[in-house]
């Protein structure tokens, strides 16, 4: 349970920082914006003293600029005091020679005039003083100390500061704003945090958002913070000052300068950065001498660890940018592989369309030539049929003349026997039913055999059958040919011709050729193959 609450105070903690950080952001953003709105105040009171009646409401109007300036510019409110100086003594106004006495010993302390202003101080006297004055001599005492503790880094004069305190607590008006911040710091600066932050928190609550006081107590709890070197609770209540600060246009400030600090303590080195810078600012625009000393001892430190990490971003933005140069070149080149590997791909699935388109094209023709073959394979089939039907037939009439032979010579018909042997029409009527059967066969296994071996021929040259030829001489010696046949001793047998009749039909077809006749055959013999 216990660890559930710390969780929760820390995400609440955590968030309260953000609000007041995104709130500090927007604030600076307008910063410009409150200053003219207090440079228009003063200027609105400029115009007024340029119309003043009298010395005693020309002092009343330069006492309101001083006011204006008191925090912002710290020159300025000298000027106006020293004329309010100056008009107290011709007026012979003992008061108010004390008042602006008491006000320009104060001012004199800021701006780190401090013999002037422990002079000044030591020459009024305390005893002549009324209440009011009483209240701003021991203030101005009191930060005289604060301030020269401050410059010459001299704890003792602290001491002296608070004894000063005590004095100012002694004529504060018990139920004043000013009575209970200074108890609350007194109480601070005796080590009595517990009180003095409960004090502080509650006045934090009852003050207006843009009272001026505002920023005086979120500083004074952020100092509790650092003390107990909680620095998210220093960012915050820091930053409210801050906030205060800036919306009142008070450039006599510490909550800039603590800011930087905290960040700086918590590695935020940007914002270190800013925030030193916005102090140094303010205090050499205010002239506040001993915060521009304070902001000097810790500006280089701050300013050195920024611009160290400001060469470490240049140095890592030089290696991220030679990083993404790297890159990009191996983009490039990458870019470039994939753009010639696309165009390999496409050159690729062209020459693979290409192959596609060839392939169903020669599964088209194979399948066309398998048609063939099948054709051929049923040709070869029906022509062997016929083969054997020839060779039954000349059986059967060999057979059937050897019976009329043994026949007649049982009979003795030795003259008609005679007759008929030496007889040739038997051999011819043969030789033409041979002829006439190779013929159809041939023709039917090559049905362009005759046009493609006139393509051979010269055009003149080439062969014109008879009405009632199939095939004559010339084309059965080169059918012959196409189907192995090239010995013209096998032809002339097969054809019954003589070897010379062979030799000189050969060359004289050779004679008709178109183009090369070595060839010629080779020609002859590729007539009718299939192609795929």
């Amino acid at each position: 349970m216990p660890t559930c609450q710390a969780q929760s105070q820390t995400n609440n903690l955590k968030h309260r920082v953000d609000s007041i950080e995104r709130e500090l952001y927007k604030t600076l953003s307008h910063k410009l914006t409150y200053e003219k709105e207090k440079v228009s105040r003063i200027n609105r009171l400029k115009v007024q003293l340029q119309h003043a009646h009298s010395p005693q409401e020309t002092y009343q109007i330069q006492k309101a600029l001083f006011k204006a300036f008191e925090t912002y510019q710290i020159d300025s409110a000298i000027r106006y005091i020293t004329l309010n100086q100056q008009i107290a003594q011709q007026l012979n106004d003992k008061p108010l020679i004390l008042e602006s006495s008491i006000l320009l010993a104060g001012l004199y302390s800021y701006a780190g005039r401090f013999i002037e202003s422990n002079d000044m101080l030591k020459s009024i006297p305390r005893s002549e003083l009324n209440n009011q004055q009483l209240i701003d001599y021991y203030q101005s005492y009191s930060d005289f100390y604060s301030h020269y503790g401050q410059s010459s880094n001299y704890a003792a004069y602290f001491g002296l500061s608070e004894h000063y305190r005590d004095s100012l607590i002694q004529v504060l008006p018990k139920e004043s704003l000013a009575y209970r911040i200074n108890i609350a710091t007194k109480k601070l600066f005796r080590n009595q945090e517990e009180e003095a932050e409960k004090e502080l928190k509650q006045l934090l609550g009852e003050l207006k958002e843009n009272q001026r006081e505002r920023a005086v107590v979120a500083y004074l709890i952020g100092l509790i913070y650092k003390q107990r070197n909680d620095l998210d609770n220093q960012i915050y209540y820091f930053g409210i000052s801050a906030i205060t600060d800036i919306k009142n246009s008070i450039r006599e400030n510490a909550s800039l300068q603590s800011l930087a600090l905290a960040y700086f303590e918590k590695d935020n080195i940007d914002m270190a950065y800013i925030f030193i810078q916005k102090a140094m600012e303010d205090a050499i625009f205010c002239n506040v001498r001993f915060r521009t000393v304070e902001n000097s001892s810790f500006y280089p430190i701050i300013n050195s660890a920024f611009q160290e990490k400001e060469s470490q971003r240049k140095n890592e933005l030089k290696t991220y940018l030679y990083v993404i140069s790297v890159l990009s070149l191996l983009l490039l080149i990458v870019f470039i592989i994939v753009y010639q590997q696309m165009k390999r791909l496409k050159v690729v699935r062209k020459d693979l369309k290409t192959v596609n388109e060839t392939l169903y094209s020669l599964n088209d023709e194979l399948l066309t030539t398998n048609k063939d073959l099948q054709e051929a394979n049923h040709i070869k089939e029906e022509y062997m049929a016929q083969f054997f039907e020839i060779c039954s037939s000349y059986i059967d009439k060999l057979d059937s003349s050897r019976k009329g032979i043994l026949k007649k010579l049982a009979n003795k018909h030795y003259d008609e026997l005679n007759r008929e042997l030496k007889s040739q029409d038997y051999i011819k009527t043969e030789l033409e039913d041979l002829y006439h059967h190779f013929d159809i066969i041939f023709l039917n296994l090559y049905p362009t055999f005759i046009q493609d071996f006139n393509k051979l021929l010269k055009e003149e040259e080439r062969i014109v059958l008879k009405p009632d030829e199939l095939l004559n001489s010339e084309l059965r010696i080169f059918a012959l040919i196409r189907l192995g046949i090239s010995d013209s001793t096998k032809i002339a047998r097969f054809l019954r011709y003589s070897l010379r009749t062979v030799y000189n039909y050969r060359v004289k077809v050779r004679n008709k050729v178109v183009g090369s006749k070595d060839n010629f055959e080779e020609n002859i013999k590729s007539i009718g193959n299939l192609h795929v």
